[in-house]
């Protein structure tokens, strides 16, 4: 069967977790730290990384900073990470704009950039110091089986087909979950008609810790100050237009950034390879079933404005994982129920932000346009609400799990 951290298992675990992405392999990390027993369901083989950790950059808030610390991910990065310390949002075509600095809630940072694939390394080397942690790899999830008393579930490697057996199992499968579609369990769909291309950019100048977030009516372009000396960049276009700005060139890929963006970073002297994703709000209809939680993308997948995605689903897991900690039975229905009213607030806020953004900031309708610019003027001259994205912006949302607060749970 499938290679496996420990000695070979009867496949029977506390936890099963499908999919070793960022969430999955993350609440790996957090149950072994708790003591239990788990096992990692992973597509990939051993040596090879998932697709996601690739070249993309990830926008850690310092709620993700503090739990990523906390359980000994974040100190076996290889390269430094880029400290967010200022955030700058504006809309061309709209006049006003919301500045935020982190100095002015007493803190260094809103959190840090990290490169997906960076991130995947150390993860990875986190991981290979577990001791509860079984993985077997490579391997998918193909349905649920019989177990009495707890869940079956089938996966398949190069050996044929195996059961396990779990009192919970994780869908942490991403956004075209199986595991939700074993369960029965719909999702609303919602396609933004954009593409998102991703890469680094080399300034004339080096980051200084600004964050720009640039609305558009066909997306948002986002610039993160990497730590090395690069931006990271996300790029909205629409649908339509998607073909041709894949076909550019360096050169005229550079003008167009630089047309749409402006000058606050300066000039932009060149860009690393280009990868590009659809925009697509995939939000499951319930996050829980018998014996089985849907975590990350799984239970929701976001439109990347505001980078809220990862942070969310992380706080999904991180309170999964505090749940389990304390009970005698961590698939007991008591326990999913508890589960999903901690998350409801963060998950609907979160959820809420994000898509409204996203809506609200594309529409070209000429109607929308002043009341835009009075929400930016708005939001910049109120220090309350500025307070509340500040907190949104650092991962404070609802019942936060201990390790995001900075508490050793």
């Amino acid at each position: 069967m499938a290679a496996m951290t420990n000695a070979q298992h009867s496949g029977g675990h506390e936890v099963v977790i499908v999919g070793g992405g960022l969430v999955g392999a993350s609440l790996a990390v957090a149950l072994d730290r708790a003591g239990i027993d788990t096992a990692l369901v992973e597509a990939t083989p051993p040596g090879a990384m998932p697709a996601v950790f690739d070249q993309r950059n990830l926008s850690f808030a310092e709620a993700t900073v503090n739990a990523l610390t906390a359980l000994g991910i974040l100190q076996k990065l290889q390269v430094p990470a880029g400290p967010i310390r200022q955030i700058h949002i504006s809309r061309a075509g709209d006049f006003g704009r919301v500045g935020l600095d982190a100095a002015g809630y007493g803190r260094d940072s809103f959190g840090q950039v990290v490169v997906a694939r960076d991130f995947g390394d150390a993860l990875e080397a986190r991981l290979g110091e577990l001791t509860r942690l079984t993985r077997y790899r490579p391997a998918r999830f193909i349905g649920f089986g019989d177990a009495a008393g707890r869940r079956g579930i089938r996966i398949a490697g190069p050996d044929g087909e195996r059961l396990l057996q779990a009192r919970l199992v994780v869908g942490a499968d991403g956004a075209d979950s199986a595991v939700r579609a074993a369960l029965g369990i719909g999702a609303q769909v919602h396609d933004y008609r954009q593409r998102l291309f991703i890469a680094r950019v080399r300034p004339e100048r080096a980051p200084d810790g600004r964050a720009f977030e640039r609305l558009t009516d066909h997306g948002p372009t986002a610039l993160l100050p990497r730590g090395d000396r690069h931006y990271g960049i996300v790029h909205g276009v629409d649908a339509d237009a998607a073909a041709a700005v894949e076909a550019l060139d360096d050169a005229p890929f550079l003008a167009r950034l630089q047309s749409v963006f402006g000058w606050r970073a300066g000039r932009f002297l060149g860009v690393g390879p280009r990868s590009s994703h659809p925009a697509r709000r995939v939000v499951a209809d319930d996050t829980v079933g018998t014996r089985t939680v849907l975590v990350g993308n799984a239970a929701q997948s976001l439109h990347p404005i505001g980078a809220q995605g990862f942070n969310l689903g992380l706080r999904d897991a991180l309170t999964l994982a505090e749940l389990v900690a304390d009970a005698s039975d961590p698939g007991a229905p008591a326990l999913l129920d508890a589960y999903a009213a901690r998350r409801r607030e963060d998950r609907a806020r979160t959820l809420a932000f994000s898509d409204g953004l996203a809506r609200l900031s594309a529409n070209p309708s000429p109607l929308l346009r002043p009341l835009r610019s009075l929400g930016l003027l708005a939001i910049d001259r109120d220090a309350g609400l500025q307070a509340l994205l500040a907190g949104g912006a650092m991962g404070y949302r609802g019942d936060v799990p201990a390790l995001c607060r900075g508490v050793a749970a």
